[in-house]
């Protein structure tokens, strides 16, 4: 399967710093410019392409997994929900304190049941801080984690955060900013 789109998509990033951290802005990772209709069938292609797809619900986290969540329900059937920046306060809200290479924030997800089998879908991965935070309060609330799936990994050693996280995480393309430029690994 093709990863043009996507590959084009990411090279053609704009890149600013927040702090320390370059942050590159594209189509997958912001919304911007505009995701197209064919980056979206090529990203979710190469998952339902690529990936064992058993699990109950796909768990998005807000704000840019939230097309890939459902494009991927679309596609298989599978139901996908959003874990929200926003809390409810409703009876059983699971909360996720996590942090990026650029800061951090609390989530929420509510109406899921314990026993419930789970894949987390995001658009990118660095520090772990996210999947790590996620995959961990998760299980403690009794939700079944054993994979992720990414579309950007940035991540200097998946496999490192994959044994940390106690998860398989399937990424799309690897990534990097080198010199201010978006660059593939």
């Amino acid at each position: 399967m093709s990863k043009t789109n996507l590959e084009k998509a990411y090279l053609g990033s704009k890149v600013v710093m927040k702090g320390d951290y370059p942050y590159f802005v594209n189509p997958i990772s912001d919304g911007n410019p505009a995701i197209t209709k064919e980056l979206l069938d090529e990203v979710t292609d190469l998952i339902v392409e690529n990936v064992d797809l058993d699990c109950d619900v796909f768990l998005a986290p807000e704000a840019m997994a939230i097309p890939y969540g459902a494009a991927l329900t679309i596609r298989t059937g599978i139901p996908f929900q959003i874990i929200r920046k926003r809390g409810y306060g409703l009876p059983g809200e699971i909360t996720i304190e996590q942090r990026t290479g650029y800061g951090g924030s609390t989530m929420h997800l509510n109406s899921i049941e314990k026993g419930t089998k789970a894949i987390l879908i995001d658009d990118v991965i660095s520090t772990g801080g996210t999947l790590v935070a996620t995959v961990k309060t998760l299980r403690e609330a009794g939700i079944i984690v054993d994979k992720a799936v990414i579309v950007l990994n940035k991540s200097e050693d998946i496999s490192a955060l994959a044994e940390k996280a106690g998860i398989e995480i399937f990424t799309l393309i690897d990534v990097d900013v080198r010199d201010g430029k978006p660059v593939l690994k």
